[in-house]
């Protein structure tokens, strides 16, 4: 294991940590035998790392994916979902109410995540993928949101997202329907930015992470937060101020960006600290 600033958060029950590239974290999703569904403990843990990732200094970006051919991940573990609707259960610790629910779907964060989709993305597998920075699709993957098939509904965050990344009607095919898309189809539709033979798709998520993490790792903060402000904000002139006034003016303040245009200047590779922003 790579060194890192501070350690990493304790993973036990579902995901596997590594460090593939300068700069790049690999989170494995690691339920196998159950199509990498996420119970409780897996989400409290995915939440862990996500807030890990953001503190550490020494990594700029993240990459996830499923354990096995078979599968991203099938969603929320609907046995335990069905558990927690117990009439004598505490309506707080349902699934659906946990906290820690649905911990990349709808994370904000600072950092980009890449999916590498390697086999089927359904439920809150799929709500994952709509919210990820980058998207890298196996081409036996394929994507689905049957919760309207099971009595539930996509409630971790990826229907608003969904809207704004493929537009109204694709989305409610996508989601009213609880048909799955193949990865050619969510290429065209813009969920998806590359399809790859599967045995390839870490690797290439790996590549594209490698690429941003040579950047400076303040500037992608604030990149992506112009990003991300331009996505769910309404006035685009508004979204520019937020970014100006926050992630922008924090850059100006770091060493980072004086080190980047003085290697420019000197016609030498920019040596980058640890982002602080």
């Amino acid at each position: 294991m790579a060194p890192t600033v501070t350690p990493p958060p304790q993973t036990p029950n579902f995901l596997k940590l590594s460090f593939p590239a300068p700069r790049v974290l690999l989170v494995v999703m690691a339920r196998e035998a159950s199509l990498n569904c996420m119970n409780t403990a897996a989400q409290w843990e995915m939440d862990a790392v996500w807030k890990w990732l953001d503190d550490e200094p020494s990594l700029s970006v993240a990459v996830i994916t499923g354990a096995g051919q078979k599968a991203f991940s099938a969603g929320a573990d609907l046995k335990e979902w069905n558990n927690s609707m117990d009439e004598n259960a505490d309506a707080r610790n349902r699934v659906g109410n946990a906290p820690a629910f649905k911990p990349l779907s709808r994370r904000l964060g600072k950092k980009p995540v890449i999916a590498a989709v390697n086999g089927l993305a359904l439920g809150a597998g799929a709500e994952f993928v709509v919210n990820c920075d980058i998207v890298v699709a196996a081409d036996t993957a394929y994507f689905g949101l049957p919760e309207v098939k099971r009595g539930v509904a996509p409630i971790g965050g990826c229907l608003p997202r969904l809207i704004r990344t493929i537009g109204l009607q694709r989305a409610s095919e996508f989601a009213l329907t609880g048909r799955n898309l193949s990865a050619q189809e969510a290429l065209a539709w813009g969920l998806v930015n590359k399809v790859v033979p599967q045995s390839e798709v870490v690797n290439e998520a790996i590549k594209s992470a490698s690429l941003i993490a040579e950047n400076s790792p303040d500037a992608i903060i604030c990149t992506r937060a112009g990003l991300r402000q331009g996505w769910e904000t309404a006035a685009v002139e508004r979204a520019v101020d937020i970014t100006l006034e926050r992630e922008f003016a924090d850059l100006q303040k770091g060493s980072n960006i004086r080190e980047g245009l003085k290697a420019f200047t000197e016609k030498r590779p920019p040596r980058w600290k640890g982002s602080r922003l």
